[in-house]
């Protein structure tokens, strides 16, 4: 990063320490459950409910915040961690169990569910720290501060990612966090809330992510676009360079944040991926939407946002802003209500209730905060494991399930079946590097939505592609890479995906079909 950007944010750091030394009095926060309900993407794929109904416990340091989970009957087990005060690589060591799989130097919430970790009397910080959710289901995060997580330099953890998502995960809530770096990657940060390797269903509300050269990202790479499903609504971005966030491929909605001092770019939407983005506030910014860094262009749809102060960039060949005068080129059905504030109200209301220990205030779409109503005690429904595909998914019940298959030649020891069985761990692979597969049904079926997802590891297999109505040929949609994949509503006995161009063998893990 260039030295510049590392003085932007020195100088954004001074400004936080004056505002401290002044004594604001914040609200603290007494709680046993998470606050409020989840919202957005989260509650999509059997809801959000982390730790409901299960054992609340008190840790004050990352080891007892382990062994909080070790000591769980099982690893699905529900339970509430309430931290109070500074989690640090002097008190977070590795704690060994059968029911989690943690490891020193990191928050690691690996291989388990139905979990909520909230801060609660006079704060929960966790200094150069990062919370690391892998292969887990059922997460809840809110009311923290994560800060200075470093990938390089000392001490490192969790890849330099405040919080990061990987491999599987599903259902994740995060809430009223702070997020924060003192610069950026040539001072040793890397992104403040990242997902990848397959990451869905995710929710980051009323937070406050500053001072990085990097907000976040969907997506590892241009073929990483297994992840996807994410709200983003009333959070603070502030003196950040780029990312807020970056997406490959998959859908996320954007609503009711500010954006202030993106010294780069915005929302990246690229490679296939589509944003739908609602009355947000940018202000003093550049390129705060479109397609940057790449010729593989993503999609958005805009509407209600206000753009102050923003400057553009001319395109080019690997540049693609949506301004001066943004203009939807896509559109994005969105499965959930949301109540929308008015974007002239955003940048207040965001900064009375965005980031840890404001109280959990929260917006109806009134512009006045609010305080949130506790989450019901209920047992929660078990969350899939992470290998399962999620049903229901967003417009309704898989209509793959239960019907039949079939396609072109196979490769040895895969089955047409292995597409419609709810499961990501077997798969259909053609018997060359294109070919067709299938899903029948006995009589016309209305479908409108398909969602094709790759077996793990084999990401970014699936090159370009046609959607065809099986019983007359007729293309329904072309693209390239697997995900969402959007058309118009058709009543049809068979469908068909055409893998016309590929990486390698293609792996097609479930051809999941939805009527809305």
């Amino acid at each position: 990063m260039r030295r510049a950007v590392a003085l932007r944010l020195q100088a954004a750091l001074a400004a936080v320490a004056a505002t401290a030394a002044v004594g604001v009095a914040l609200p603290a926060l007494q709680a046993s459950a998470a606050a409020g309900s989840a919202t957005g993407y989260a509650t999509g794929n059997g809801g959000t409910t982390g730790g409901a109904g299960g054992q609340t416990v008190r840790a004050t340091t990352g080891t007892a915040i382990h062994a909080a989970l070790c000591g769980r009957a099982s690893s699905s087990t529900p339970i509430t961690i309430e931290v109070e005060g500074t989690i640090n690589h002097g008190n977070t060591t590795k704690v060994s169990g059968a029911s989690c799989n943690t490891a020193a130097g990191v928050i690691e919430l690996k291989q388990i569910s139905n979990v909520t970790i909230i801060g609660v009397g006079n704060g929960a910080v966790f200094d150069q720290l990062g919370i690391h959710i892998r292969e887990a289901g059922n997460i809840i995060i809110q009311n923290v501060t994560v800060r200075n997580v470093k990938k390089s330099g000392s001490p490192t953890s969790n890849g330099g990612d405040a919080i990061g998502m990987e491999s599987g995960v599903r259902n994740v809530w995060v809430d009223h966090a702070t997020l924060e770096a003192s610069g950026g990657e040539a001072e040793g940060f890397d992104g403040l809330f990242d997902m990848k390797d397959d990451t869905q269903y995710v929710t980051l509300s009323y937070s406050t992510l500053r001072n990085s050269g990097r907000g976040g990202l969907i997506g590892s790479s241009e073929s990483d676009r297994s992840n996807g499903f994410v709200t983003f609504h009333h959070n603070l971005y502030e003196n950040i360079d780029s990312r807020t966030p970056l997406l490959r491929g998959g859908i996320a909605h954007l609503y009711n944040n500010h954006y202030l001092n993106l010294h780069e770019s915005g929302i990246n939407s690229r490679a296939g991926g589509r944003a739908k983005v609602d009355n947000n506030y940018f202000e003093d910014s550049k390129d705060v939407l479109g397609t940057f860094y790449t010729s593989e262009a993503g999609f958005w749809q805009v509407g209600g946002n206000i753009f102050d102060n923003v400057t553009w960039s001319a395109p080019g060949s690997d540049n693609a802003p949506a301004g001066p005068n943004p203009q939807s080129n896509t559109t994005v059905s969105i499965p959930y209500p949301y109540s929308l504030d008015g974007a002239s109200c955003v940048p207040a209301i965001v900064r009375q209730t965005a980031g840890a220990n404001k109280g959990l205030q929260v917006s109806n779409g009134s512009c006045t905060p609010q305080t949130p109503t506790a989450t019901p005690t209920v047992t929660p429904t078990p969350t899939v494991t992470p290998t399962v595909s999620p049903t229901p998914s967003p417009g309704g019940p898989n209509l793959s399930i239960g019907a039949g298959s079939d396609g072109s030649s196979k490769a040895d020891g895969t089955s047409y079946g292995n597409v419609r069985d709810g499961n990501v761990s077997t798969y259909w692979s053609p018997a060359g590097s294109t070919g067709d597969i299938s899903i029948k049904w006995g009589s016309a079926t209305t479908v409108s939505r398909v969602v094709i997802r790759e077996a793990a590891g084999s990401a970014g297999g699936v090159g370009a592609w046609q959607l065809l109505n099986g019983g007359t040929g007729a293309v329904l949609k072309s693209g390239s890479g697997a995900g969402d994949i959007t058309f118009a509503s058709t009543a049809l006995s068979k469908i068909t995906f055409r893998i016309t161009g590929s990486t390698g063998v293609p792996k097609v893990a479930e051809f999941e079909t939805y009527a809305g």
